[in-house]
């Protein structure tokens, strides 16, 4: 663990504009410990505790999440006087992990991951916290699950849930062994222990290469290239970008690109374009052309995941142009069609109802396709309006 870097109260200009921990001290007492994406901007919220410290503290990390590991440690090695409003353990989060147990009919019970307010109570063999913002920590949870799946329900069904089609659950049949170091993993990244688990997975793609299991050697380098990333500066933006096209008979046709980042629309990363192509209306062809123009710009950071208006033919154009362009492979490519309301996604054969995907997963797909194609025709319409007024 690093160590925090110390400044007298009166050099709050002198503090990082980046992510990390801080923290307010009194001789030797530690007042108060928090974390923020600003530290600068952070404590110069804290005017209380700047009328009462007399030094402040920090320590810089990479990304938000890494902040949010760190002052749980912290809080929990400190016990700040300030933070004690949490000490009966009611408003602080914990990240909670059951144990494998078997039944005598021999039915075996997985681990499951999920958050409570209660420590050291239920079948729970692992309580990792003590966490500060449920929000923040719902947001980390969500991240790694993408590389570290895991369960949340005691029982899974036997057919895939609408989280394996996410491939955020390990399934109805999951190889146990590589579960269990998985949820291993997990908790070591939520414990700080995250260099750790990287140079363990780094050991494990090597055995795998020398083994020719070019199949696991890869899949953990995936998984090792995704938790690089989210303890990068841009760990907590799960992208998406969605798009869409809007023309008459042809005629003036637009395309959109709005972006969402944990969750939400931002307005800095949407796009329009003006399209090319001239002719009938072929919804394919200038998804393909929209998508090949977006791909092509390098210095746009990549998305997680590419949702486009359309059905099975649209993915296909949206797959392929992907894959003509250099570091697009690991997108994720889905495609909405709006009649059935169904969701095609890449890799697999059939659609799914979007009805039937969890409630938060079905809400932001609806807002994605709907802020995309109001994106896209407000453009069509500015155009229309150009070339009626220039006729």
């Amino acid at each position: 663990m690093e160590k925090f870097k110390y400044l007298k109260i009166d050099k709050i200009n002198k503090l990082p504009e980046s992510p990390g921990v801080y923290c307010f001290k009194d001789g030797e007492k530690f007042l108060y410990i928090g974390k923020a994406i600003n530290i600068k901007e952070r404590v110069r919220q804290h005017r209380v505790l700047l009328g009462r410290a007399e030094q402040l503290a920090f320590i810089k990390t990479d990304s938000e999440i890494e902040a949010l590991i760190l002052e749980s440690q912290l809080i929990k090695k400190y016990q700040p006087k300030y933070n004690t409003i949490w000490k009966d353990d009611k408003n602080y989060f914990y990240v909670a992990i059951t144990p494998s147990t078997t039944l005598r009919a021999g039915k075996e019970y997985l681990p499951r991951v999920f958050i409570t307010h209660q420590i050291g109570r239920g079948p729970a063999s692992s309580n990792i916290g003590p966490f500060v913002e449920g929000n923040a920590l719902k947001q980390t949870l969500k991240i790694l699950r993408k590389i570290f799946p895991y369960y949340t329900a005691k029982k899974h069904q036997k057919k895939l849930c609408p989280w394996c089609h996410l491939d955020l659950c390990p399934g109805p049949d999951p190889d146990k062994k590589e579960y269990q170091k998985s949820i291993k993993n997990l908790i070591s990244v939520l414990e700080g222990k995250r260099k750790s688990v990287l140079n363990n997975m780094k050991r494990e793609i090597e055995i795998a290469s020398r083994e020719e299991n070019f199949e696991k050697a890869g899949r953990i380098r995936d998984q090792v290239k995704a938790l690089e990333n989210i303890i990068s500066h841009s760990a907590h933006n799960e992208k998406i970008e969605a798009y869409d096209v809007s023309n008459i008979q042809g005629q003036y046709a637009t395309g959109s690109m709005v972006t969402f980042v944990n969750g939400r629309p931002d307005k800095n990363f949407y796009r329009r374009f003006k399209i090319k192509i001239q002719g009938k209306p072929n919804d394919t062809a200038m998804i393909k052309e929209i998508l090949s123009r977006r791909l092509k710009h390098l210095e746009w950071p990549l998305p997680d995941t590419i949702l486009i208006d359309g059905g099975k033919a649209q993915l296909n154009i949206a797959i392929k142009t992907k894959a003509q362009i250099p570091n697009s492979k690991n997108i994720k490519v889905m495609a909405l069609a709006k009649k059935k309301n169904e969701l095609f996604i890449e890799g697999r054969k059939k659609p799914i109802l979007l009805k039937t995907l969890p409630r938060e997963f079905f809400n932001l797909i609806l807002q994605l396709r709907d802020e995309a194609h109001r994106f896209a025709v407000s453009y069509h319409k500015k155009l229309r309006s150009k070339a009626l007024l220039s006729r």
